[in-house]
């Protein structure tokens, strides 16, 4: 064999020892990294990472020490469901909400139409701005677009939607379209020409909401509350009760409105985040973050003290109502009655209200009576003030009966008067 042949066998038997090597390195990398994976999945599963919720203000870390498996696949579940969610949201083709909610789906254009290229504002919302629409079939609406920057979103956009196609009720704004079109979305409600009830109690116009008026959207507003509470399947929490978002139309009737943070009602003890609004919050789901419908009961009660004082409860209207209750155990309501019903009320029925009011706000919340109790006290109440006004009427009309015959009889007399005085020329 020679010197050259020599070097080819060694260059080659090097190159395939080489190769070897090179092979053996790479599949025991390969086999490594699976296994170090392998264990980094499991510390995972061993150590689950606490969950971030995200509440009305921003977002909260729940405290919770440990989360059981089932728990866990809920969660995972829910981030499944809302990447579908996501999906739908950025793709226009795609409605599920024709089939699930039965409320027509309205181009882009139309509302661009009826809004007058969105110029005929009628105000701003946490949701966005919102325009006055008059519709091509001649209908009046209000069209609420959903802001960029929007804190509700598009999960609340949704359950306007969803729980708005099942509520029917005369004291519920009703939704009667909507708009996923041009990367909008829109809400479409039927106008309510007089506005909230905020801006009736707390802004410069010239309408005054008198006794009767009061205690009727009182009433109103109770019997949309006993619908989403006991007359909905499943119950209704609304959890964002306030004088802004009752509404009232061109007959002063007030109907229940912005169901965005609206939730069936579940009792299977998780906590939801805190969302709502300053001043109508129940202390107890502040404190547990847990909401039923006597936190919609404190809300409620919270609107009724606003009727009566037309007072802010962002403003130190708590303030107010324990003033009003310090002394022998006799609230004196009379010290804390809107200055523009003094002297044209009847202090009485003023009394019963708020006391009414004043149960719903209970710190307890077992304590606070349910809805179907307050709308039968506000029923009684308003049908005492009905009582009274027609044996007033009656009264007035006794005495005005009795003067005509007085009148009568003295003209009567007068004549009979003059009659003799001939005679006995």
């Amino acid at each position: 064999m020679g010197q050259t042949e020599k070097i080819i066998i060694g260059v080659t038997v090097g190159v395939a020892i080489g190769i070897l090597i090179a092979s053996c390195a790479f599949f025991g990398i390969r086999l490594y990294r699976k296994r170090s994976n392998a264990r980094h999945q499991a510390n995972e599963r061993g150590h689950p990472p606490l969950p971030v919720h995200t509440n009305g203000i921003g977002r909260s870390i729940d405290s919770s020490v440990s989360i059981s498996n089932s728990e866990i696949d809920h969660d995972q579940e829910h981030v499944a469901k809302k990447k579908t969610h996501r999906s739908w949201w950025g793709n226009n083709d795609k409605d599920p909400f024709i089939s699930a909610s039965g409320i027509p789906r309205y181009p882009y254009k139309d509302i661009k139409i009826a809004t007058q290229n969105f110029t005929t504002v009628l105000g701003q919302g946490s949701f966005g701005p919102v325009y006055k629409a008059n519709m091509p079939t001649g209908e009046v609406v209000a069209v609420k677009v959903l802001a960029e920057d929007s804190r509700q979103g598009e999960k609340e956009f949704q359950t306007e939607v969803f729980l708005l196609g099942r509520l029917h009720h005369r004291n519920l704004v009703n939704l009667v379209g909507y708009c996923i079109d041009k990367g909008q979305h829109m809400l479409i409600y039927q106008f309510m020409s007089n506005g909230s009830l905020a801006s009736l109690l707390y802004g410069d116009g010239p309408h005054f909401l008198g006794w009767e008026q009061r205690l009727q959207i009182a009433l109103d507003i109770s019997h949309g509350i006993e619908y989403l509470h006991d007359g909905a399947v499943p119950p209704i929490v609304h959890r964002d009760l306030k004088s802004a978002n009752i509404l009232l139309d061109q007959s002063m009737r007030a109907k229940v409105a912005d169901f965005g943070l609206s939730k069936e009602e579940v009792f299977d003890g998780r906590k939801s985040g805190l969302k709502g609004t300053y001043g109508y919050m129940d202390p107890e789901y502040m404190s547990t973050n847990r909401f039923t419908k006597k936190s919609d009961i404190y809300s409620f009660g919270i609107i009724l003290f606003e009727l009566i004082t037309a007072i802010n409860p962002q403003q130190g209207l708590l303030e107010y109502i324990n003033l009003a209750t310090i002394g022998d155990g006799k609230a004196d309501w009379e010290e804390i009655l809107d200055k523009k019903l003094v002297g044209k009320c009847n202090i009485e029925e003023v009394r019963s209200l708020a006391n009414v009011a004043y149960k719903c706000i209970n710190k307890m919340p077992r304590k606070r009576p349910s809805i179907a109790d307050v709308t039968l006290a506000i029923s009684r109440a308003k049908q005492r003030h009905l009582t009274k006004d027609d044996t007033i009427s009656s009264v007035g009309s006794d005495v005005s009966q009795v003067l005509q015959r007085i009148e009568a009889q003295q003209i009567e007399l007068s004549n009979m008067t003059s009659i003799r005085e001939r005679s006995e020329e």
